[in-house]
């Protein structure tokens, strides 16, 4: 019987810490040329891109879709295509951003893109508005699938703090800008038939496909163990003897582990918890707008779904100007910390601050106070203001969690995605109750004043964020480097 070799290849993440490199296969961050960089970063922002473009499609079409399908105009109805498409976005990140951190990043976003072209094409081909919502809960099911992984694939690329920053920042103006372009693009193209918004986002789809298809596999420990296996087949004897080398070996976290790990995190980690309800109610209220705008500007001041839709321009150009500070920050960030400058090294003060100084700025943004068609440009530039904020709080929110769990924070994005997709269908389904009955100052104010109480969070990470990472257990096993929980004792694999 051979004997069994001695292998040097350990599963790790992140850290060379303990770490044999398997005949040089693999020796993180280090074997990703930029050009490679470059097109998993570029290939995560078109589908994100894809992604949020899809989930406000209807939103122009609604005239069309209710004509077609005989349902009264201002039916609550007409809410479920968004609705149900965030509820697959919901759903979806507890499925793929643990996934990925099984069988890695390629295999899950490959797979959920291909979903997402195919269901698009099922909304486009339609026959009745029941399938049309299961499709669009399908759509939206598989398009939930960067919200969770970009954070890990990213955070596997790029080591740099401020180039992942930069990446994740894109990842977020590309979420606010899809959303807006499809109730414009939708407005105008639903006049020839409701079934080319989706022939739209169909064609879209497809050719951002390719790029999708020929992204490298990124998650390390996925990496390693692959190599640990080529190694092995190598160095052994025969096949029976390989075999029971690998089988010998520590597997890992189980898939039971892997899909409960969300749910666990929210519960032990306050840092995620409340992050996702302050970027929910922010996401809640950004997707109440697709329903709020059509009540001003088309009910109430009888513009068409096209001309409506250019309402929405405020808020892109407010993600425009808050890539522009948060880029400005970054330099500032890093300058200071060359410099020597003690509060760089705290955690918190690379992220929050945007979010603290602009979680005030939502509150002003408001879809259309009443008011006289021709006095409408000052309080649409208040718009500008919660496109503002809303993409700066998401920009150092995310950035921050990611920066925080790194190697988990797929979990943890899946986890925050969740929660704010869960507020995002729940609070645009009482837009129409809302504003018939408050009205539309009073129902703007009640988001704002909600939005207000909500703005401590930050501040209060600034203040306790090292305290409470340093008591949380996950931050705890990030910041020692380890990656795996064995799951007959719950201790970790280094």
């Amino acid at each position: 019987m051979p004997e069994k070799k001695e292998l040097s290849v350990a599963v790790g993440h992140g850290s060379s810490r303990g770490m044999g490199q398997p005949n040089n296969y693999f020796q993180h961050p280090f074997t990703f040329s930029r050009g490679k960089k470059l097109h998993i970063v570029a290939a995560g922002i078109l589908f994100i891109f894809n992604a949020a473009f899809g989930s406000s499609l209807p939103s122009g079409a609604k005239d069309e879709i209710a004509a077609y399908f005989n349902i009264p105009v201002d039916s609550t109805l007409l809410v479920l295509p968004t609705s149900l498409y965030l509820v697959g976005f919901a759903l979806g990140p507890l499925i793929f951003g643990p996934l990925s951190e099984h069988v890695g990043r390629k295999p899950v976003l490959v797979g959920t893109f291909s979903g997402y072209i195919v269901f698009t094409l099922g909304c486009a081909l339609s026959p009745n508005f029941a399938s049309l919502l299961i499709f669009r809960l399908l759509t939206g099911l598989n398009a939930a699938s960067p919200n969770a992984v970009l954070g890990g694939l990213y955070a596997d690329i790029l080591e740099s703090p401020q180039t992942r920053g930069t990446a994740m920042a894109l990842f977020m103006v590309v979420t606010a800008f899809g959303p807006q372009m499809a109730p414009l693009v939708s407005g105008f193209i639903s006049t020839v038939s409701w079934r080319w918004t989706f022939w739209v986002g169909l064609i879209l789809g497809a050719v951002c496909f390719p790029l999708m298809v020929f992204i490298p596999e990124t998650y390390v420990p996925v990496l390693k163990k692959r190599a640990l296996q080529k190694q092995v087949k190598e160095e052994s004897d025969s096949d029976d003897d390989a075999a029971n080398i690998l089988n010998s070996m520590p597997k890992g976290d189980g898939i039971l582990t892997v899909f409960t790990r969300p749910f666990v995190m929210t519960v032990q980690e306050p840092i995620l918890l409340f992050s996702s309800l302050f970027m929910g109610f922010t996401y809640a209220v950004f997707y109440l707008y697709f329903q709020a705008y059509p009540l001003v500007f088309q009910d109430l001041y009888g513009l068409s779904a096209g001309i409506a839709g250019l309402a929405f321009l405020p808020i892109s150009v407010g993600a425009v100007i808050a890539f522009i500070i948060f880029m400005c920050y970054g330099m500032f960030h890093t300058k200071a910390n060359k410099a020597g400058k003690k509060w760089t090294t705290v955690e918190e003060y690379r992220r929050l601050p945007l979010a603290a100084i602009d979680s005030l700025l939502p509150c002003s943004g408001s879809p259309g106070r009443q008011r006289h068609p021709s006095t409408q440009s000052p309080p649409l530039c208040l718009d500008f203001f919660f496109g503002l904020g809303y993409i700066l709080i998401f920009m150092a929110m995310i950035n921050y969690l990611t920066d925080a769990y790194k190697q988990y924070s797929a979990s943890a994005q899946a986890a925050a995605s969740t929660i704010r997709s869960t507020m995002a269908v729940c609070l645009p389904l009482a837009t129409n109750p809302m504003y018939s009955k408050l009205g539309i100052n009073w129902a703007t104010s009640l988001l704002a004043f909600i939005s207000l109480s909500l703005a401590i969070i930050p501040f209060a990470f600034m203040r306790y964020g090292e305290w409470i990472r340093g008591r949380s257990p996950f931050a705890q096993r990030v910041m020692k480097g380890e990656v795996t929980e064995d799951r007959a004792t719950g201790d970790e694999m280094a």
